[in-house]
Formats: structure tokens, C-alpha cells, sequence
């Protein structure tokens, strides 16, 4: 049997998570709601009258879809940045922090939340991003020719 790759496996949670935080914060524009109302209506004005959450959500959802799912026309997958796991562990807090702000986006703060808890498993073993999206990484040993 193989090796799991964790990056890989974060990889599809976090891209889960992405779409569904678009679709969260697609619905927030229509029906705001702050998940933590039921404590204090202080976060209020950060879905109303001006949709600053639903905002932030929409753009970090697209962030790391296109972070997850570089496509090969913005040339994104040979930057330092797609192969980085630490500026993932950097950033991904940040959107699961949004999407557990808005009513509409726990799952997806659940699913960012889990998403690093993979990757930080993945790079405490020293798991590497490769420069293609999806590709596998090469072994240092390996002869050409030989099985």
C-alpha cells in the first residue's frame, strides 16, 4: 500500500471548505446573522447595513480556492507561496476565524479548522508541497530505468 500524502488530503478539506465558504458568504448577503447573537449583538454592524463579514468570507473563500486549485493560466503553482505549508498555517486561521463568525459559515470554519490540523500533521513530518498541484514527490534516490 502507499503513503498517505496529508497535503494532498488537506488539500480537498481546505478546497471543500473554500466552496463552501463562497456559498456561505453568497447567502450572508441575503440574510446576515452574526453566529454569536445569542450572546451579544455587539458584531451586528459588521453584516449590517454594510456587509464587511460576507465580504471578507467571499474573498478569502476565492483566496484559497485559487491557493488550493491553482489554475495553470495565473502560473500561481511555481510560486514559493503555493509550495509554502507554513503561510497556509498562517493564513487559514484567519478564514476560519470569518467563517465562524458568520451564521452561514461554521461548517466551513469546522472544515478550514480541520484542513490544519491535517497540514500541520503533514508538515511535522516533513511533507513537502510539490510544484505541481497535484504531482507526487520525487524520491532523492531515484534511478532512471530501474523499478
Amino acid at each position: 500500500m502507499g503513503k498517505l500524502i496529508k497535503n494532498h488530503w488537506a488539500r480537498l478539506i481546505v478546497l471543500t471548505a473554500a466552496l463552501y465558504q463562497i456559498a456561505a458568504a453568497l447567502q450572508g448577503f441575503f440574510w446576515p446573522k452574526i453566529f454569536w447573537d445569542f450572546l451579544t449583538t455587539n458584531l451586528d454592524p459588521a453584516v449590517r447595513p454594510i456587509p464587511i463579514l460576507q465580504i471578507l468570507n467571499l474573498l478569502l473563500g476565492i483566496l484559497a480556492l485559487a491557493w488550493e486549485w491553482p489554475l495553470p493560466v495565473f502560473a500561481f503553482a511555481e510560486t514559493a507561496m503555493h509550495r509554502s505549508i507554513e503561510a497556509r498555517l498562517a493564513v487559514y486561521p484567519l478564514s476560519a476565524l470569518a467563517a465562524l463568525l458568520l451564521y452561514q459559515g461554521t461548517n466551513p470554519g469546522i472544515y478550514y479548522l480541520i484542513g490544519l490540523g491535517v497540514y500541520f500533521w503533514g508538515f511535522s513530518e516533513g511533507e513537502v508541497v510539490c510544484p505541481d498541484p497535484w504531482g507526487l514527490p520525487r524520491r532523492k534516490n531515484a534511478r532512471i530505468g530501474h523499478v
